[in-house]
């Protein structure tokens, strides 16, 4: 009985130690000093203290370093009431291990934690600044990267055609035709020569700035240059104005000898003329007339003589046409450079009889169907674009809006006969012109109805101002004749 007794006593303290471990487990997690009764000794504090390589298994009473439990009879029963240290030891310390892992010792677990939570805090927020200022760092490179983007592609604008067109464009970054030897060779020479640049400029700063001495009376310096620019400007200008007359008074030098020059020529083909024909074949400048036989389109006449800019013009002939009732053709054409049709007088097939300026068309009433000679007068202005047209002396029709306030270029090609596609070329035939023409003349004005009359009636001819009807000005092709011809006198024959 008295072995079950002490067996039922061990089993009661047993239950009551594991009770009093439970209930002191939490406020052991924040002093394990306090979880010893009475305030026990610095050997049996010391074994109280959790460790750091217990494990949560000695609170269900697994194996560890302390022995069996005393007996009650043992004489450290008899002088402490409580069970003993060893056995409380194993349940305090073997949880508080997990609960809170320190290697301070028991007196200063609290403040350890407060440390480790302030170190805790101090290295989060020193993670949290690194990482703004990864961000920060980032979104700098980001700009430092778009800015090198642009300079580089600004270099690529700048570089040769050839180096920009060579073989495909790829990554800039990567190898390819971009990177070649070359290529890099002349990017350094390019940035050599922006280095060198910018070493210039700095030299030619002043090489220090005292901000803080008061400005000095700078203005003089830019207001002296500003005078000497000016001074500058007006001595260049003089001189541009010297120039422009010199230049004005050998035009008109050399006009005047071109003048002289043309008259001596004119005089010498006048002469050679009359010694090739004889005198008595000789006759008078205008006593000639062009002959075309047959519809084609390499017989023509050209006149020799360039008209200057007109504004108003009055272009007279003699016309006999051949056709046979099938369109009078192109009597005459007149093409500058750019503009084919500039003045052109023509008759196509049954189509009424036209006057063409700048590809700008007035139907004029004109006929001359019956073979014979026809005198044949039209006048023009580019005020209102106004015209008049005259058959043998008389009015037959006029109007205006043709080709306003548009002057007749100069430096053109006049050709008899033929109609021009191109400047002095790329002729028709099917409008190609067949028959005579005499005195054709042009004045840069409009002449009165009795003017024309005069001319018509052979009581008053005229020669025109700026082209008349002279042997040594017209010129004939293809095999279309000139022959002296008195048109006053021979149309009556004809």
């Amino acid at each position: 009985m008295k072995f079950l007794a002490v067996l039922l006593a061990a089993g009661m303290l047993a239950f009551l130690g594991a009770v009093i471990c439970i209930i002191a487990s939490v406020p052991l997690a924040a002093s394990p000093a306090r979880a010893l009764p009475g305030g026990a000794d610095n050997a049996s504090a010391a074994a109280a203290s959790p460790g750091p390589q217990r494990s949560l298994s000695a609170l269900h009473g697994a194996g560890g370093s302390a022995g069996p439990p005393a007996l009650p009879g043992a004489p450290a029963a008899s002088a402490h009431p409580l069970p003993p240290v060893p056995l409380f030891s194993r349940f305090l310390c073997t949880p508080l291990a997990a609960a809170c892992p320190s290697g301070a010792e028991p007196g200063d677990a609290a403040p350890g934690e407060r440390e480790e939570l302030l170190l805790l805090q101090s290295t989060a927020e020193q993670l949290r600044q690194t990482a703004l200022q990864q961000e920060a760092r980032i979104r700098a490179d980001q700009d430092t990267i778009r800015e090198l983007t642009g300079k580089l592609g600004r270099c690529e604008s700048g570089l040769p055609r050839g180096l920009q067109e060579a073989g495909p464009r790829r990554d800039t970054m990567a190898d390819g035709p971009w990177d070649s030897p070359a290529l890099i060779l002349e990017l350094e020479d390019a940035v050599r020569a922006l280095r060198d640049r910018i070493d210039r400029i700095e030299q030619e700063l002043p090489a220090r700035v005292n901000f803080s001495a008061a400005p000095a009376p700078a203005p003089v310096v830019p207001t002296a240059l500003h005078s000497k620019m000016d001074e500058l400007e007006g001595q260049l200008l003089a001189k541009v104005l010297a120039l422009e007359k010199e230049r004005m008074a050998l035009g008109h030098s050399s006009q005047q000898q071109r003048q002289e020059v043309e008259k001596e020529l004119d005089a010498l083909q006048d002469r050679v003329a009359e010694l090739e024909h004889g005198s008595s074949a000789y006759s008078p400048p205008d006593a000639f007339k062009i002959s075309i036989p047959i519809r084609n389109n390499y017989m023509y006449a050209r006149v020799r003589k360039a008209l200057p800019e007109l504004y108003a013009f009055t272009v007279c002939m003699w016309l006999r046409s051949r056709s046979g009732g099938t369109g009078q053709g192109t009597p005459f054409s007149y093409s500058v450079p750019g503009q084919a049709n500039e003045i052109v007088l023509l008759e196509a097939g049954h189509d009424p009889m036209e006057l063409l300026i700048n590809d700008k068309v007035a139907q004029l009433p004109l006929s001359l169907k019956d073979n014979g000679w026809h005198h044949i007068c039209i006048a023009w202005t580019t005020r209102d674009g106004l015209w008049s047209a005259y058959q043998d002396g008389e009015l037959r029709g006029s109007g205006e809006n043709l080709a306003a306030w548009h002057p007749i270029k100069p430096h053109g090609i006049l050709i008899l006969g033929q109609e021009q596609d191109t400047l002095g070329g790329r002729f028709d035939a099917t409008q190609a012109f067949v028959g005579d023409i005499a005195q054709f003349n042009l004045w840069d004005h409009a002449l009165t109805p009795a003017q024309v009359l005069g001319i018509a009636n052979c009581t008053g001819p005229l020669l025109g101002n700026i082209l008349p009807w002279e042997d040594k000005l017209v010129e004939a092709f293809g095999g279309a004749t000139k022959a002296a011809f008195d048109v006053c006198k021979g149309r009556a024959k004809a």
